[in-house]
């Protein structure tokens, strides 16, 4: 499934930023590619600079990692509910709070991309098990509705927004 097939009806005004962002590119695929670019980009980031914040309120590093994870986990559990014709609609989730009741700083970076790499890897395995149909298939989530192929793609968006965002302001 190429990004050039997905409707900007199937997802929120909200993440066309990070659906933009990506170019022509297909699903699976780049949930493959963008795995492994993240994890040697992270590790070339200097080691002081994963408890860094570049201003007061911000995340470190290790904290946006964990936060890329925990994301993931809530996308693919919307992605799997919706896919399997689950009509509930889906609550948001107030990604501070998630962070403020992690350990993420207190975690080696290895481990931190290890979990990413494990929750990347089954969420691959969960999109290459669908077919057409059940991709196209639409919810509702923090209140707008969305497509399982969007919500692939919005995964891969989110993931190099935070990229773009370490080069920005933390390197």
């Amino acid at each position: 499934m190429k990004l050039s097939q997905l409707p900007v009806k199937e997802y929120a005004e909200s993440y066309f930023p990070y659906i933009n962002a990506l170019g022509e590119i297909t699903l699976i695929e780049e949930l493959e590619i963008s795995l492994h670019d993240f994890i040697h980009f992270v590790q070339n980031i200097p080691m002081d600079k994963f408890d860094y914040r570049y201003a007061e309120g911000k995340w470190t590093i290790k904290e946006i990692i964990q936060h890329i994870i925990d994301t993931e986990r809530i996308f693919a559990y919307r992605a799997l509910r919706i896919s399997r014709n689950d009509k509930t609609p889906l609550p948001g989730f107030d990604e501070n709070e998630y962070i403020d009741n992690t350990t993420a700083n207190d975690r080696g970076l290895q481990d931190l991309l290890t979990e990413f790499s494990a929750v990347r890897h089954s969420n691959i395995f969960l999109f290459k098990s669908l077919s057409v149909e059940q991709l196209e298939r639409t919810g509702i989530a923090s209140n707008a509705g969305v497509s399982v192929r969007a919500i692939g793609f919005i995964m891969i968006g989110h993931q190099k927004h935070h990229q773009k965002v370490f080069e920005e302001r933390y390197l």
